[in-house]
């Protein structure tokens, strides 16, 4: 699978864009990559936060098995713009904070069930926090600006503005469930084990037989 068929795959499950995929199919670093936005503690929580979101199973690895956290630090610190690498890194923040309050503990610490438990809550907070007004009003005028932006420099003949752009950055934890489910299903785990996979592609058949339960296939 090469970058643009991983990417469309992601883009499918998660039904929208994909952020820091204009970079990432330039096949160059974002200028402005910063290093030592992460700790080491920060890469472990993010692999839980994988795990939790994409456990691990009898028949394959789950987040953690697929270095999901090492993927999104790649792709944050690589392909993510300084706004939305901000956006992401305060979100670590507000998420361990917000673990705390609520469990009075730190999210490592958590049973399986209080995980599944935070994450499902913040899961909704995204979603009915992209769909008020105010995002949705702000959202809209700085995109716009960075259209605007775009065109007047290529007029400049600067036709790399496109990949450098800034994006309205969504809810963080809708950042992290995407970076999630882009790293495993673009990793040999996630392609081999949690999907079906033939390394040769053979010729097209449109009635492959099919039983409901059989594992989607690996493009």
């Amino acid at each position: 699978m090469n970058r643009r068929e991983a990417l469309a795959s992601v883009s499918i499950l998660l039904g929208g864009a994909i952020i820091g995929a204009e970079v990432f199919l330039s096949g160059c670093k974002n200028k402005a990559a910063s290093a030592g936005l992460f700790s080491t503690d920060d890469i472990a929580l993010l692999d839980d936060i994988a795990e939790t979101i994409i456990p691990t199973t009898a028949d394959s690895g789950g987040g953690k098995a697929a270095q999901v956290g090492a993927f999104m630090k790649q792709i944050v610190t690589d392909c993510y713009t300084p706004m939305e690498q901000d956006h992401f890194v305060k979100g670590i923040s507000t998420f361990k904070n917000a673990c705390k309050e609520q469990y009075k503990k730190d999210f490592a610490n958590l049973s399986v069930n209080e995980k599944e438990a935070f994450l499902t809550s913040l899961h909704k907070e995204a979603k009915a926090y992209q769909e008020t007004d105010a995002y949705k009003k702000e959202k809209e005028l700085f995109n716009q600006q960075q259209e605007d932006w775009v065109k007047a420099e290529k007029a400049k003949h600067n036709f790399g503005a496109g990949y450098i752009k800034q994006n309205y950055p969504p809810h963080y934890f809708a950042m992290m469930r995407q970076l999630t489910l882009w790293g495993y299903f673009s990793s040999k785990e996630g392609m081999t084990k949690a999907l079906r996979y033939v390394e040769t592609p053979g010729r097209y058949d449109g009635a492959f037989p099919y039983k409901k339960g059989d594992k989607a296939w690996a493009l």
